[in-house]
């Protein structure tokens, strides 16, 4: 792998993904809880939001082993639903509001590749394979987000929307959830997504 394309890649996905934990941080307060503006998480600086395993045990363990794919997350920002104005859309907003935020740098950055595929001149050959890298991996961050898996932002939409007795009964999956996560991980599962994701990249480049 390019080294210069490496270093860069890795820069849009840490970016990426403290984009989606500060969003969460963000429709948190508009809905009154300013517990992750307390804690100082409500900024693109990288530091507070680095995550030992998932923002540099994990992307490193796959950069030194060959991995075909890079992937990682940040530190979840704090959250406290019942500041919320309105709880239950409190939840189901907040908790969505990551995932939005991937989708939405993906498709920002398909428009930024077509409105350069447009120009008379041709662009470097870097910029392309950063603009294809950025849509891939804010999708396959929204998909992934989007799996019913505790801690993961689907969990919390789907526990939000459920019946209270059904809720209850799906909470008590919350303390094996990162043990489901690492299976998933570490059992070819991520390819799944990744798969998805790729083909969602070649239909927002005009690809079918």
């Amino acid at each position: 792998m390019n080294p210069e394309f490496l270093a860069l890649s890795i820069i849009i996905l840490l970016f990426s993904v403290i984009v989606h934990e500060v969003m969460h941080g963000l429709v948190a307060r508009k809905f009154g809880d300013r517990t992750a503006e307390r804690a100082g998480r409500l900024t693109l600086n990288p530091i507070p939001h680095i995550d030992l395993f998932g923002t540099i045990l994990l992307p490193a363990l796959l950069i030194f082993t060959g991995s075909p794919i890079l992937f990682g997350w940040a530190k979840p920002v704090p959250v406290n639903p019942l500041n919320f104005s309105n709880l239950r859309k409190g939840e189901l907003t907040v908790s969505a509001a990551g995932i939005v935020a991937n989708f939405s740098l993906a498709i920002a950055a398909a428009l930024i590749y077509h409105f350069l595929n447009a120009l008379p001149q041709t662009f470097p050959a870097l910029l392309g394979a950063l603009l294809r890298f950025t849509i891939l991996i804010n999708l396959v961050l929204g998909i992934f987000n989007l799996l019913p898996i505790p801690p993961l932002d689907g969990s919390k939409v789907l526990l939000s929307q459920l019946p209270l007795h059904l809720a209850k009964q799906y909470q008590k999956i919350e303390p094996y959830g990162f043990l489901i996560l690492l299976l998933f991980l570490f059992t070819g599962m991520l390819g799944i997504v990744f798969e998805v994701a790729r083909i969602l990249t070649s239909a927002l480049l005009g690809g079918f």
